[in-house]
C-alpha cells in the first residue's frame, strides 16, 4: 500500500508540475504521518525557544482547510476530475491534499480521518491553540446560480460550523459565501448567528469581482456585522480556476475597503503578477506583492486591511517577497497566523536549503525543522515561523498584544497598531501574527 502511494503521488507530481507547480524533494514526495514527536525533539531547543513569550491560549491559526469526500454526510462535494486519473492535475490535488491531512488511508472514514488528524497536531502543540477552519463555497454565475463544472469542491458552512462545535477546544470556523448569491445577506447573519469568526473568498476559483457593485449589499452587512473577509489575492494554484485569475488583483480590494470592511489577504499577495490598475485596465503587469504593498502603505487602510502568512514560506513563494514581510517592521501588528494547512504537510512544498540559503533561516535549524515536519506539520510551521529573521537582524516576536473586541480600540502603547481584525481574544505580531 506504502509503495503504490508514493508511486500515485509521484506520478501526481508530474501532473503538478506540468500545470506549473514548483516542488522540492529534499523530504520525499509522501507525507510519513509519523505519530507524536519524540521527547527528545519537543525538548530540542528550538521548539522551546520557539514558545517563549507565548501565550498558546491566544494563539489562533487563522487559515486553515476543512476537507474530505463526504463520506460523513457532511455535505462536501467534490468535482468528478478530482477523481478521475483522466484529469491529472485535479486527481494529483486531492491525493496530496489527502495525503498531507493523513486521510488517504481511510476509505469509508476520510472527513472523520481527517478531523481526528488536525486534533492529534493540535494536542502536539500546547493547550489552547486553534484553528480557524474554513468552508468553501461553490462557483457562482453573475446571476448568482451555483456553476457545478467550474466548482472544485464545495465545504457547506453547515459542516465547519458543526466540526467546531463538536470540538470548541480545538476549532473555531469561518463561513464561506459568495456574494452574488440571492440570499448572501441572509446567509451572512446566519453564519454571524453560528459563530463564524470571518467570511473566507478565493475570488478566481469562486468566480468573485471583488470591484463589482453586486458585492455592496454584502460588504454593506459585513462592516455592519464587524465580520472579516479572508480573501485570497496573487496566483493561485492550489485549485482550478481557468482564465480567472486577474480576479485575484490586490486593487480589486479597494472597494470592500471603501466599505469599511477588515480584509485579510491571504499569502499577503506573495505569488503571481497583475496589472496595474492604477495605470489603466491596461495598466502594465507587475508583481501582486507590489499592488498588495501599495494597499499596506496607503494611510485609509490602516487599521483595515492585514496579510496572513499562509504559505508564505512555501517554494513556490519563499523570495524577495518573504525578505520584505519580515523586514517590514511597521507591517507586523498587521500580519496574522496562518498555516494554509493541509499544505504544511505536502513534502515537496518546503524546502529548508531554499530558506537557508536565502537567509531567512539559520542552518542549524533546517535538520530540526525538516524532523519535526515528518511528525507535526502545524508545529513546523509555527517553529519555522518564529525562526524566521531578515539578515543578521531576527524579526521582532510580538505576542503580548492585549485582547480588545472588533469594534474595541487599542490601549496606548508605544508605537500605534492596527486593531484585531477578529472579533476574539488573539494576540497578534511577527513572526507569526496570532489572529
Amino acid at each position: 500500500m506504502r509503495k503504490r502511494r508514493r508511486r500515485l503521488l509521484a506520478a501526481a507530481c508530474g501532473a503538478a508540475a506540468l500545470g506549473g507547480c514548483s516542488f522540492s524533494f529534499e523530504q520525499g514526495v509522501a507525507n510519513p504521518c509519523r505519530a507524536a514527536l519524540p521527547p527528545e525533539l519537543a525538548r530540542d531547543g528550538a521548539v522551546l525557544a520557539a514558545w517563549e513569550g507565548i501565550d498558546a491560549a491566544r494563539v489562533w491559526d487563522c487559515h486553515a482547510h476543512l476537507i474530505g469526500d463526504g463520506d460523513s454526510g457532511s455535505g462536501i462535494w467534490l468535482n468528478p476530475a478530482m477523481l478521475s486519473v483522466a484529469s491529472p492535475a485535479q486527481f494529483a490535488r486531492r491525493l496530496f491534499f489527502l495525503n498531507a491531512g493523513c486521510a488517504h488511508d481511510a476509505p469509508g472514514r476520510v472527513d472523520h480521518s481527517y478531523v481526528e488528524r488536525m486534533q492529534n497536531l493540535l494536542d502536539g502543540l500546547r493547550p489552547g491553540v486553534k484553528l480557524v477552519l474554513l468552508a468553501f463555497d461553490r462557483h457562482h454565475a453573475a446571476d448568482g446560480t451555483p456553476v457545478p463544472e467550474e466548482t472544485a469542491f464545495h465545504i457547506p458552512d453547515a459542516y465547519a460550523m458543526a466540526v467546531a462545535r463538536r470540538h470548541p477546544r480545538h476549532f473555531e470556523w469561518a463561513a464561506s459565501i459568495h456574494p452574488y448569491r440571492h440570499d448572501c445577506v441572509v446567509a451572512l447573519r446566519a453564519a454571524k448567528a453560528g459563530g463564524a469568526r470571518a467570511v473566507k473568498w478565493l475570488p478566481a476559483a469562486m468566480g468573485i469581482d471583488p470591484s463589482s457593485s453586486r458585492c455592496d449589499a454584502f460588504y454593506a452587512e459585513l462592516s455592519q456585522l464587524g465580520l472579516p473577509l479572508l480573501t485570497h489575492a496573487g496566483m493561485e494554484r492550489a485549485v482550478r480556476v481557468g482564465d480567472r485569475q486577474q480576479l485575484g488583483n490586490p486593487l480589486l480590494l479597494r472597494r470592500p475597503l471603501e466599505h469599511g470592511v477588515r480584509v485579510v489577504v491571504a499569502h499577503c499577495a506573495t505569488m503571481g503578477e497583475d496589472r496595474d490598475l492604477d495605470r489603466g485596465v491596461h495598466g502594465p503587469y507587475v508583481e501582486s506583492f507590489a499592488l498588495f504593498a501599495r494597499l499596506m502603505e496607503d494611510p485609509r487602510y490602516g487599521g483595515q486591511l492585514y496579510g496572513d502568512l499562509s504559505a508564505v514560506t512555501q517554494v513556490n513563494r519563499a523570495g524577495p517577497a518573504l525578505v520584505s514581510l519580515l523586514q517590514r517592521e511597521e507591517w507586523h501588528a498587521r500580519l496574522l497566523n496562518g498555516s494554509d494547512y493541509p499544505l504544511p504537510g505536502i513534502m515537496p512544498l518546503h524546502s529548508m536549503n531554499q530558506l537557508t540559503q536565502l537567509g531567512v533561516i539559520e542552518p542549524r535549524l533546517a535538520p530540526v525543522l525538516s524532523a519535526i515536519r515528518e511528525h507535526n506539520p502545524l508545529l513546523f510551521d509555527f517553529v519555522l515561523k518564529r525562526h524566521l529573521r531578515a539578515g543578521n537582524k531576527a524579526s521582532p516576536r510580538v505576542y503580548s498584544r492585549p485582547v480588545r473586541s472588533s469594534r474595541g480600540s487599542a490601549p496606548q502603547r508605544r508605537r500605534p497598531e492596527a486593531p484585531s481584525p477578529w472579533p476574539a481574544r488573539a494576540d497578534c505580531g511577527m513572526p507569526i501574527a496570532c489572529a
